[in-house]
This record gives C-alpha cells, sequence and structure tokens, in this order.
C-alpha cells in the first residue's frame, strides 16, 4: 500500500515545469553573490542583475560534466542511460547485477509531490515520480547486521569532462542511515511530472529524500550497498567543515558561508521576498523521530 502522510501540497504548489528546467539558471547569481545576505530578505538580493535568458537556459552545475556553468547542458547529453544497471551488494540476500527493470519489477510507482531544499538556499516544490526506496530494499533482502546504505554514482570518463579533469573525486558517493533509508518518504525517483527523468537531473534514477539537503539526493546510481559501519559521503570528504553526513535541513544551523533561516523559492522571480526554511524542510512531524537524543546543531 502507498504510504500516506500528512501533505499539504498540490499541483498549485509545484513548481512550473519551465521553470523547474531552468531552476540552476535562475538561481546561478543568488548562490554566486547573495547567499551571504540571505538572512537581509529581498533587500540584500536587490543588486543582483538578472541574466539574460541565454545564459539562463545555459546555465547549470553538474561537476561531472565540467565546472563551467555551460557545461551540462552542453555536455550531459553523451551520458549513456541505456542499458542501465545496479550493483547490489553487502549485507543483502540477493546480491547481484540488477538491470533497472529487474530492480523495480513488481513495485508500485507513484507519484510524489515534495519539497526540495538546496544547501544552496534556494527550493522548489516537485513532483518526482517513483518507487519507495524500502520497497526496493526488502526486495534485495537487508540482513539484520546491516546499519547504513551506501550508494555511487556512474562514472563515464569518456563523456565526462569533470571527471577526466578529477575536479572533485569520483564516484560521486553518498549514504544513509538504514532507518533513514526505509522511512517511507525516501524513495527512488525515475521521472518528474511523468516524464523521464532528464540526464541532467539524475537519469535514469536517483535518490530523493525530502528532509536532508539536496546533495543528498545521489544521482545517476550505479551501485546500493548495505553495510555495518557510515559510508563515505563526498561533500563530507571534500569539505567536512561544511558539510556533514546527516545534513538534515535545518534552519537554525547556518552554513559556514551563509544563513540557512531563509530561502528563495523557485518561480518567485529574482527579486521575491525569501521565505523561512522550514525544520526537516517541512516534514519534521515525519521524521523528527528518526533523531531523538541526537544534537540537531550537529547535523551539518
Amino acid at each position: 500500500m502507498a504510504y500516506r502522510w500528512k501533505n499539504d501540497l498540490t499541483q498549485a504548489d509545484v513548481t512550473p515545469k519551465s521553470m523547474f528546467l531552468n531552476r540552476r539558471q535562475l538561481m546561478g547569481g543568488a548562490a554566486g553573490l547573495g547567499l551571504t545576505a540571505a538572512a537581509g530578505g529581498a533587500r540584500a538580493q536587490d543588486a543582483l542583475e538578472p541574466n539574460t535568458l541565454e545564459e539562463i537556459r545555459s546555465y547549470n552545475n553538474f561537476y561531472e560534466f565540467g565546472t563551467g556553468k555551460e557545461d551540462p547542458a552542453r555536455n550531459a547529453g553523451g551520458m549513456v542511460i541505456d542499458p542501465w544497471t545496479i550493483t547490489v551488494d553487502g549485507l543483502v540476500d540477493n546480491p547481484g547485477e540488477y538491470s533497472l527493470a529487474s530492480l523495480l519489477d513488481g513495485l508500485t510507482e507513484e507519484e510524489r509531490i515534495y519539497r526540495f531544499r538546496c544547501v544552496e538556499a534556494w527550493s522548489m516544490v516537485v513532483p518526482w515520480n517513483g518507487y519507495e526506496l524500502a520497497d526496493i530494499l526488502a526486495k534485495v533482502g537487508v540482513k539484520s547486521e546491516a546499519k547504513y546504505v551506501a550508494f555511487e554514482t556512474t562514472v563515464q570518463p569518456d563523456v565526462m569532462i569533470g571527471v577526466q579533469r578529477r575536479v572533485i573525486p569520483f564516484p560521486y558517493v553518498e549514504g544513509l542511515r538504514l532507518d533513514e533509508a526505509m522511512h517511507p518518504l525516501t524513495m527512488l525517483a525515475t521521472g518528474i511530472y511523468g516524464e523521464p527523468m532528464a540526464k541532467q537531473n539524475g537519469a535514469p534514477i536517483r535518490l530523493v529524500v525530502p528532509w536532508k539537503y539536496g546533495f543528498k539526493s545521489i544521482k545517476s546510481i550505479v551501485r546500493i550497498s548495505l553495510v555495518e559501519e557510515e559510508p563515505p559521503a563526498s561533500w563530507n570528504i571534500i569539505n567536512p567543515r561544511e558539510y556533514g553526513f546527516y545534513s538534515n535541513v535545518n534552519p537554525t544551523v547556518d552554513h559556514p558561508r551563509w544563513s540557512q533561516a531563509s530561502e528563495r523559492k523557485i518561480g518567485g522571480g529574482l527579486f521575491a521576498t525569501r521565505q523561512d526554511t522550514l525544520m526537516f524542510n517541512g516534514y519534521e512531524a515525519e521524521v523528527a523521530s528518526l533523531y531523538e537524543g541526537m544534537d540537531l546543531n550537529e547535523f551539518y
């Protein structure tokens, strides 16, 4: 049975499709120039000069395809997503190399309308299509010793300029505690707006954990491992001072270089008034119990 939670979001809240496809373009100026003044509200954003339409359409971040903002739009098309195989290993009953179709066979696809909050302090509402991660883990069988789930993204150096240049360590890796992974809100998404996932968004399958900052939702997954010890996470490795393992959305804990108390919702325009960030991105009632007894100030 599909999971039901107290969802106050409807289709009216969904970020317009055109805005979603250009979300990184629209926020490029804010991410690069305005976040140190995030707590200052709309007035602090007035000095940002809007990008031209051409700049907006070509502005993106996807380090596998280069660090330049136009690189992903120019280079992501070469990524091979068919056929697609996911290795499932570690503390599982049924390890192996699964085709995407066989891994998802027999499972129920759902649409979930979730808030999405980037660590760069922009947000949106996205209608994801996909599957509960718990259902996939149940299918492969989780051994009692498993405490965490580790994920790894694809590395295709022939078409990934960023991999060739080693702009960050690859492959990109992420992880969740097992109870986080098994939570009904956690999903593996294969589409958006009822359409297959675009390559720049993490095709053909990506993780979505709506109460965590977006970089935890690893893209283009090729390996899922059940492990006993806390697995590595790319940004935590690269800069542990700024990016913790848990990375739950928390408006009371600032990034070392900007406030996390507010955010800019995509679709409101570059100069729209910022809105307050919600604890756990608005999913506090559903997930706060996962962290009872832990110091929320250490979650970054």
